[in-house]
């Protein structure tokens, strides 16, 4: 339509029909009903009332289709690339237009306040109630409740939205062969999310129950995007989604309890760890231990100076082949006697000298098996002193140190 000419409609009661005219200042490219009037140009849109054809808001953004609510205080407005949820508060109008005030190019500021942007192109909508159903520019069929979207299904070709049968629970589409085909979405899912954000959650879980069991987890995952993560967890089923949320919530037993059934040594050892950082560490070691996380046991009993936990440590240490493990806990106890052979090497070197003679000459027979160019490279400070620097030196601290040293 060009800018300056009229839109012309009628308002019918029940004695009268009345014909109104509203001239733009625009040129206007569509038209919308609903609770307002809408007239869009190619980089606006502009809301009026259907009573007195007064200018309500001028919103900037380039508008590609509107879905109003039937409650007519919510408006979908879809972009290019975004949709937007507008709520229309009448009231905040009706007092800006009986105060007097008068109104500018923009219209009344309060009138609509933004909701949610949601970052997908919508291809068709429909709304059941405070739930927006919308197939979007991949053909998933997707619902949005309170600013949060779930994804229904993935359609396998173009539908296109017919709307909603609320007795059978079912949202039909169809496609351009005209083939219908119906999805299920439960009213009562729908229901209970609208309660869950109006904040009415006694009733939200009145209905709760009438929800079949298969759809708890996502009711769940709904709450927690809330940050209703206690209720969350009474909801959940699944046993790996309920162990994160009581890892979140610092709730140990039923994590525990969870891990336990599981038998899970990744849970074992996630528990452990924050077991170990909120100091329950009775817990920790109990955990660590069911987990097998030996790395995780040695820096407890390290902390704790517990020369009990790292000598059995030790020893599972040894069991489980896990040697770098074992040799800390052998060092730490000044066990110095009781590693490997290369280990012991080294470790005789700097702390038994006396011992590296013997231990040479079983690392040079050990290793002969695999290399014996290797193994004949091996030097005995017996037979090369002077390949070793302060020899003597070494073996007269050892002597000295001898009767301090814990064994």
């Amino acid at each position: 339509m060009a800018e300056g000419q009229y839109v012309s409609y009628f308002r019918s009661g029940r004695f009268q029909q009345e014909k109104k005219n509203i001239r733009p200042t625009f040129s206007v490219e569509h038209i919308y009903g609903g609770a307002l009037l809408a007239m869009c140009s190619n980089d606006f849109i502009c809301f009026y009332d259907w009573a007195d054809c007064r200018l309500i808001r001028r919103i900037d953004v380039n508008v590609k289709n509107l879905y109003w609510a039937d409650s007519g205080d919510v408006v979908a407005i879809a972009s290019d690339s975004s949709f937007y949820m507008l709520k229309y508060s009448c009231d905040i109008v009706s007092s800006y237009f009986d105060s007097g005030r008068p109104v500018d190019e923009q219209g009344v500021e309060d009138a609509f306040e933004l909701l949610h942007e949601i970052n997908e192109r919508i291809r068709t909508g429909i709304w059941v109630g405070d739930c927006f159903i919308y197939n979007n520019s991949s053909w998933r069929l997707k619902y949005c409740v309170g600013g949060e979207v779930t994804t229904m299904f993935h359609l396998d070709r173009p539908m296109y939205l017919v709307g909603y049968l609320a007795n059978q629970s079912r949202v039909y589409l169809i496609d351009k062969e005209f083939n219908v085909v119906g999805y299920t979405l439960l009213l009562g899912l729908i229901e209970y999310k609208t309660l869950v954000m109006r904040g009415d959650l006694e009733r939200a879980n009145e209905i709760l129950p009438s929800i079949p069991q298969e759809h708890y987890n996502s009711v769940a995952r709904f709450l927690e995007s809330r940050g209703m993560l206690e209720n969350a967890l009474e909801v959940a089923t699944d046993p790996d989604y309920r162990f994160d949320l009581a890892i979140q919530l610092g709730r140990f037993e039923i994590a525990k309890e969870i891990a336990m059934k599981a038998q899970s040594e990744s849970k074992w050892k996630q528990l452990g760890e924050l077991a170990m950082l909120t100091g329950k560490l009775e817990m920790a070691e109990e955990c660590l231990l069911h987990g097998m996380d030996l790395s995780g046991l040695l820096l407890l009993y390290s902390s704790l100076g517990d020369t009990e936990g790292i000598s059995k440590l030790a020893s599972l240490a040894e069991e489980q082949g896990k040697n770098n493990v074992a040799f800390l806990c052998l060092f730490m106890l000044g066990k110095l006697e009781d590693n490997r052979i290369p280990e012991a090497a080294l470790m005789a070197r700097s702390y038994l000298p006396s011992k590296v003679s013997q231990i040479a000459a079983i690392w040079r027979n050990d290793l002969s098996k695999v290399n014996k160019n290797a193994a004949e490279s091996l030097a005995d400070p017996g037979e090369y002193p002077n390949m070793f620097d302060d020899w003597q030196i070494a073996l007269a601290i050892e002597s000295k140190l001898a009767e301090t040293r814990y064994n």
